[in-house]
């Protein structure tokens, strides 16, 4: 069973164990582990994804003050305010009257009965709005959870800090930062349906509104696994991804995460989001100190900063911020092999993978983490892994290449021994996946395959 800390006391220690080597902790695990959980391939009886994008998902479910937008870009508003509610904001002390509306999806049985649930969302908050994402589930039992808060999140930080929520459980299961999670999965209890709510937020007497362009969440039971078998390459090809060290930003805005030392999630979305041919402009870094290299990576830290978690790794929110830039789509998924990852890769997907390990497990890291973010590109004709890897000294020295099933065996188990040799959790699998909205025909069957569209 896990602790009853936070996965923020896990990364502390983290960071603490690789002070030093380079290393930078800014995603660990903090229930038992991040439990892998499926993709309709490799992981296809262990993860279940599902979404609500379309028009008729959004009419599908039960509004309270919201309506469904049709368009380029179906989404959720507010069609008028169900009533007005005060929030005490915990990380300024600041308390403000908000007008709200809700949204409730239909219930969704998932295709895995599953110990772990992680939410994502795609969502337009213009100043004055922010949105909060709920879900309650049913157990194997028979029983039901509380609504269990998933964030609170805003795009900016003017009106609201984004944040997630601690100190919920209800004795069967909780959350852990963006995790619902089964405290005891050996019980054999498991969650069979969830649905979601959303309560969108605005600063009453306007008409202001959040958009809501996705909403879904990823349900999983991976075994627990110490090691993974090797899968056979398949493909050799890279993508032309930017690179960017979270290195070179050592001790910058310290007030995110102490620094860019732990900028390992935010600076492997910034990657992927310039891959795809979106960049903050030059009105949104102007708040950046003059002279900094890459100032694009300190807004990223900035905007993905959880205020809990007091960290930039919460997983949702990196996809969030992804999906704030035009038209780009984005979710956070367990995913079963390389064999997937070629899937991505094949069609020009790159893909952020969540990996803990010690520095003798990943020939050529140079360093050992709890936690760590990096974008795989592509595979070389050995099969080997090609990552840009943040916890580099430079941009330049971003791009590594990894033994493939040392790698694949670091992402891909549930299990893994520490330097002193207790057992620790490993990610089983986490991903983020970011995309256009309106992929090219390739990149949609790839998405597909995996369960994502």
């Amino acid at each position: 069973m896990p602790s009853p800390t936070s996965r923020r006391t896990v990364l502390t220690a983290a960071i603490a164990a690789a002070a030093g080597s380079g290393a930078v902790s800014s995603t660990a695990s903090a229930a038992p582990s991040r439990t892998p959980h499926r993709a309709p391939s490799a992981a296809a009886s262990s993860v279940d994804n599902h979404s609500w994008s379309t028009y008729t998902d959004w009419r599908c479910g039960s509004g309270s003050g919201t309506r469904a937008v049709a368009g380029r870009r179906a989404g959720l508003v507010i069609a008028h305010a169900l009533g007005s509610t005060d929030y005490t904001d915990p990380h300024t002390g600041t308390k403000a009257a908000w007008e709200y509306a809700t949204w409730t999806s239909p219930v969704h049985r998932s295709a895995v009965p599953a110990t772990e649930a992680i939410a994502s969302w795609n969502a337009h908050t213009p100043a004055g709005t922010w949105i909060q994402i709920e879900l309650q589930g049913s157990y194997s039992d028979g029983t039901g959870t509380p609504w269990y808060v998933m964030g609170r999140w805003a795009a900016g930080d003017g009106d609201i800090r984004r944040t997630s929520v601690d100190d919920q459980s209800d004795g069967k299961s909780s959350v852990w930062t963006d995790t619902f999670s089964v405290d005891d999965a050996a019980s054999g209890l498991r969650l069979l349906s969830y649905r979601l709510r959303l309560t969108l937020y605005r600063t009453p007497g306007t008409r202001l509104t959040p958009t809501v362009w996705r909403v879904g969440a990823m349900a999983s039971d991976i075994p627990d696994r110490f090691t993974v078998p090797a899968s056979v390459p398949g493909l050799v090809r890279e993508l032309p991804v930017p690179r960017y060290s979270q290195n070179v930003h050592a001790g910058q805005y310290p007030e995110y995460d102490n620094g860019g030392e732990a900028w390992c999630s935010p600076t492997s979305s910034q990657m992927i989001i310039e891959y795809w041919g979106r960049r903050p402009s030059a009105e949104d870094l102007a708040w950046v100190k003059p002279g900094l290299q890459d100032p694009q990576v300190c807004h990223a830290a900035r905007f993905t900063y959880d205020n809990q978690y007091e960290g930039c790794g919460n997983w949702p929110f990196n996809a969030a911020y992804a999906a704030t830039y035009e038209d780009m789509s984005a979710v956070v998924t367990r995913l079963g092999s390389l064999k997937d990852l070629e899937t991505l890769i094949r069609a020009g997907i790159p893909a952020i993978t969540s990996q803990s390990f010690l520095k003798e497990e990943l020939t050529g890291a140079g360093y050992g983490t709890s936690g760590h973010l990096m974008t795989v590109i592509g595979f070389t004709s050995d099969g080997d892994v090609i990552a840009n890897d943040p916890a580099s000294p430079s941009d330049e020295a971003v791009r590594r290449v990894y033994r493939r099933h040392e790698w694949e065996n670091i992402w891909l188990r549930t299990k893994r021994y520490d330097a002193n040799g207790q057992v620790r959790g490993g990610t089983g699998g986490v991903c983020y996946i970011y995309w256009p909205t309106n992929p090219a025909p390739t990149q949609h069957r790839a998405l597909r395959s995996l369960g994502l569209l």
